[in-house]
Protein backbone atom coordinates (compact mmCIF):
# COMPACT_ATOMS: atom_id res chain seq x y z
CA UNK A 1 0.00 0.00 0.00
CA UNK A 2 1.63 3.16 -0.70
CA UNK A 3 2.34 5.62 1.61
CA UNK A 4 -0.05 8.50 1.82
CA UNK A 5 1.27 12.18 2.12
CA UNK A 6 0.33 13.57 6.28
CA UNK A 7 -1.96 17.14 5.66
CA UNK A 8 0.83 19.35 7.35
CA UNK A 9 3.20 17.60 4.78
CA UNK A 10 1.38 19.05 2.20
CA UNK A 11 0.28 22.39 3.84
CA UNK A 12 4.11 22.88 4.71
CA UNK A 13 4.70 22.33 0.73
CA UNK A 14 2.14 24.84 -0.19
CA UNK A 15 3.66 27.63 2.30
CA UNK A 16 7.05 26.75 0.43
CA UNK A 17 5.68 27.26 -3.02
CA UNK A 18 4.15 30.37 -2.01
CA UNK A 19 7.44 32.09 -0.29
CA UNK A 20 8.82 31.05 -3.60
CA UNK A 21 6.11 32.75 -5.62
CA UNK A 22 6.61 36.14 -3.41
CA UNK A 23 9.98 36.57 -4.80
CA UNK A 24 10.99 38.25 -7.38
CA UNK A 25 11.71 36.92 -11.28
CA UNK A 26 14.96 37.61 -11.54
CA UNK A 27 15.11 35.84 -8.08
CA UNK A 28 13.01 33.15 -8.66
CA UNK A 29 15.12 32.44 -12.01
CA UNK A 30 18.26 32.72 -10.07
CA UNK A 31 17.26 30.14 -6.97
CA UNK A 32 16.19 27.45 -10.31
CA UNK A 33 19.29 28.01 -11.73
CA UNK A 34 21.11 27.54 -8.82
CA UNK A 35 19.55 24.04 -8.29
CA UNK A 36 19.82 23.16 -11.75
CA UNK A 37 23.81 24.01 -10.54
CA UNK A 38 24.35 23.13 -7.44
CA UNK A 39 21.94 19.69 -7.50
CA UNK A 40 23.15 18.80 -10.50
CA UNK A 41 19.76 18.76 -12.12
CA UNK A 42 20.09 19.92 -15.42
CA UNK A 43 22.65 21.35 -18.43
CA UNK A 44 22.29 24.63 -16.40
CA UNK A 45 24.85 26.25 -19.42
CA UNK A 46 22.18 25.54 -22.01
CA UNK A 47 19.05 26.26 -20.11
CA UNK A 48 19.69 29.39 -18.67
CA UNK A 49 22.30 31.14 -20.68
CA UNK A 50 21.19 33.78 -22.77
CA UNK A 51 24.47 35.88 -23.41
CA UNK A 52 27.84 35.23 -23.16
CA UNK A 53 28.15 37.46 -19.47
CA UNK A 54 25.11 35.03 -18.44
CA UNK A 55 27.20 31.50 -19.91
CA UNK A 56 30.62 33.39 -17.97
CA UNK A 57 28.73 33.32 -14.93
CA UNK A 58 27.22 29.90 -14.52
CA UNK A 59 30.65 28.59 -15.53
CA UNK A 60 31.73 30.39 -11.96
CA UNK A 61 28.76 29.59 -10.24
CA UNK A 62 29.57 26.03 -11.02
CA UNK A 63 33.44 26.15 -10.09
CA UNK A 64 32.04 27.50 -6.60
CA UNK A 65 29.43 25.19 -6.20
CA UNK A 66 32.30 22.42 -6.33
CA UNK A 67 32.23 22.88 -2.90
CA UNK A 68 28.85 21.75 -1.55
CA UNK A 69 29.71 18.47 -1.14
CA UNK A 70 32.50 19.15 0.89
CA UNK A 71 30.24 21.90 2.68
CA UNK A 72 27.43 19.54 3.45
CA UNK A 73 29.84 16.54 4.48
CA UNK A 74 31.52 19.21 7.04
CA UNK A 75 28.52 20.83 9.16
CA UNK A 76 28.90 20.68 12.63
CA UNK A 77 26.96 19.07 15.12
CA UNK A 78 27.14 21.33 17.80
CA UNK A 79 28.67 24.28 18.47
CA UNK A 80 32.67 23.52 19.02
CA UNK A 81 34.50 26.39 17.31
CA UNK A 82 36.93 23.38 16.25
CA UNK A 83 34.57 22.53 13.89
CA UNK A 84 33.22 26.07 12.79
CA UNK A 85 36.07 27.37 11.12
CA UNK A 86 36.75 24.62 8.35
CA UNK A 87 32.90 24.50 7.48
CA UNK A 88 31.75 28.11 7.65
CA UNK A 89 34.86 29.48 5.76
CA UNK A 90 33.61 27.52 2.82
CA UNK A 91 30.12 28.28 3.61
CA UNK A 92 30.69 32.58 3.51
CA UNK A 93 32.82 31.78 0.25
CA UNK A 94 29.87 30.60 -1.17
CA UNK A 95 27.11 32.92 0.65
CA UNK A 96 29.19 35.64 -0.72
CA UNK A 97 29.50 34.63 -4.43
CA UNK A 98 25.62 34.28 -4.47
CA UNK A 99 24.67 37.50 -2.94
CA UNK A 100 27.60 39.08 -5.34
CA UNK A 101 25.73 38.37 -8.35
CA UNK A 102 22.73 40.43 -7.04
CA UNK A 103 19.90 38.15 -7.28
CA UNK A 104 19.70 37.14 -3.87
CA UNK A 105 18.11 40.35 -2.26
CA UNK A 106 17.10 39.11 1.27
CA UNK A 107 17.64 36.45 3.57
CA UNK A 108 14.72 34.70 3.33
CA UNK A 109 15.29 34.12 -0.48
CA UNK A 110 19.17 33.28 0.60
CA UNK A 111 17.79 30.39 3.37
CA UNK A 112 15.08 29.49 1.10
CA UNK A 113 18.22 28.40 -1.74
CA UNK A 114 20.63 27.43 1.10
CA UNK A 115 18.51 24.84 2.57
CA UNK A 116 17.58 23.12 -0.80
CA UNK A 117 21.27 23.01 -1.81
CA UNK A 118 22.82 22.14 1.59
CA UNK A 119 19.53 20.62 3.89
CA UNK A 120 17.71 21.45 6.71
CA UNK A 121 20.59 20.91 9.23
CA UNK A 122 22.48 24.01 7.76
CA UNK A 123 19.56 26.32 8.96
CA UNK A 124 21.23 26.99 12.46
CA UNK A 125 24.57 28.61 10.33
CA UNK A 126 22.53 30.56 8.02
CA UNK A 127 22.11 33.65 9.86
CA UNK A 128 25.45 33.68 10.47
CA UNK A 129 26.73 32.88 6.84
CA UNK A 130 24.52 35.46 5.72
CA UNK A 131 25.15 38.35 8.27
CA UNK A 132 28.99 37.36 7.45
CA UNK A 133 28.56 37.14 3.47
CA UNK A 134 26.58 40.35 3.59
CA UNK A 135 28.71 42.86 4.85
CA UNK A 136 32.04 42.20 2.90
CA UNK A 137 33.42 44.60 0.69
CA UNK A 138 32.68 43.25 -2.49
CA UNK A 139 29.28 44.35 -2.06
CA UNK A 140 27.99 47.67 -3.16
CA UNK A 141 26.98 49.76 0.09
CA UNK A 142 23.75 49.58 -0.61
CA UNK A 143 23.26 46.37 -1.49
CA UNK A 144 24.61 45.72 2.04
CA UNK A 145 22.71 47.61 3.81
CA UNK A 146 19.58 46.43 2.08
CA UNK A 147 21.23 42.40 2.81
CA UNK A 148 21.80 43.43 6.04
CA UNK A 149 18.46 45.28 6.93
CA UNK A 150 16.24 42.07 5.44
CA UNK A 151 17.17 39.70 8.05
CA UNK A 152 15.11 39.55 11.18
CA UNK A 153 15.93 39.62 14.81
CA UNK A 154 13.49 36.71 14.87
CA UNK A 155 15.96 34.48 12.36
CA UNK A 156 19.15 36.27 13.68
CA UNK A 157 17.86 35.41 17.30
CA UNK A 158 16.27 31.80 16.81
CA UNK A 159 16.81 29.48 19.78
CA UNK A 160 15.90 27.07 17.39
CA UNK A 161 15.46 25.40 14.04
CA UNK A 162 13.32 22.82 12.53
CA UNK A 163 14.73 19.71 10.90
CA UNK A 164 12.08 19.40 8.26
CA UNK A 165 14.37 19.20 5.01
CA UNK A 166 12.43 21.72 2.43
CA UNK A 167 9.72 19.35 -0.53
CA UNK A 168 9.37 21.85 -3.12
CA UNK A 169 12.30 22.26 -5.16
CA UNK A 170 11.25 24.87 -8.06
CA UNK A 171 12.29 23.84 -11.65
CA UNK A 172 12.46 25.43 -15.16
CA UNK A 173 9.13 25.61 -16.33
CA UNK A 174 8.85 25.52 -20.26
CA UNK A 175 6.70 28.54 -21.65
CA UNK A 176 3.20 28.35 -23.34
CA UNK A 177 1.86 30.04 -26.29
CA UNK A 178 -0.63 31.29 -25.16
CA UNK A 179 -2.16 32.05 -28.54
CA UNK A 180 -1.83 28.44 -29.79
CA UNK A 181 -4.25 27.12 -26.84
CA UNK A 182 -7.90 26.77 -27.99
CA UNK A 183 -10.58 28.95 -27.31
Amino acid sequence: MAARAKPAEGAMTLAEMKEFAGFAAGTQRYVRRSLDVGLERDDALSRWSRDVVEAASIRAQARVYERLASIRAMLPNDSDLNTIEPFMAPLVTLSAFDLGQGRLTSFSSYRFLYERLLGAEVRPWLPAAFCSASALPHLHPDLRRKLLQSISEAAATASGWSNRQPSFFPQWVEKIDTNALPN
